[in-house]
């Protein structure tokens, strides 16, 4: 996986409900922005670690900061002895380089891990995406796929703009 490339193929089929079918095909869509794989393709393993004057992160450490968020959501769906995290410390590597050649890879797999498995959640039928977590504090599991969409194409934009302050970006 040394291109970044994470193309989603999970187990499931696409559900028929329409709103599981949007959450579950929205957890790695890219109509409205870049996918993560488009935003990782091509880019030289040097600048993985690279960080651009005037800001605070590198490609590397938003990549693991979003497998990190995310893996963090999806045990929260689905850990009922879910600990909380602290933020920013157990969220941000606080490297920017990755601590070995196979961080990368295992970030990047770990991330398609869990895309497929939140869009599991998404397409249970059994789950009432809008039934309240039963060991959180309100939230439900649309809330919690919904953030996990606008918190990876947020991200998504950042490494987009980080590539273009490197040099790195296709015209």
């Amino acid at each position: 996986m040394a291109s970044g490339h994470i193309e989603v193929h999970n187990v499931s089929q696409t559900p028929s409900d329409p709103l599981r079918a949007l959450l579950h095909s929205s957890l790695a869509w890219q109509d409205a922005h870049a996918s993560l794989d488009s935003a990782l393709a091509g880019l030289p393993a040097k600048l993985r670690g690279a960080v651009a004057s005037g800001l605070p992160w590198s490609i590397w450490q938003i990549v693991e900061h979003m497998r990190r968020a995310q893996h963090d959501i999806y045990d929260f769906c689905i850990n009922p002895d879910y600990k909380e995290m602290h933020f920013p410390d157990d969220y941000w590597p606080k490297s920017a380089e990755p601590e070995s050649p196979n961080a990368w890879d295992e970030s990047i797999a770990a991330i398609k891990k869990d895309v497929a498995a939140l869009q599991d959640i998404a397409a249970d039928t059994s789950r009432d995406l809008f039934g309240k977590i039963p060991h959180g504090s309100g939230q439900t599991y649309a809330r919690e796929l919904v953030l996990v969409v606008d918190h990876n194409a947020y991200h998504v934009g950042q490494i987009i703009a980080l590539r273009r302050l490197l040099g790195a970006w296709p015209t």
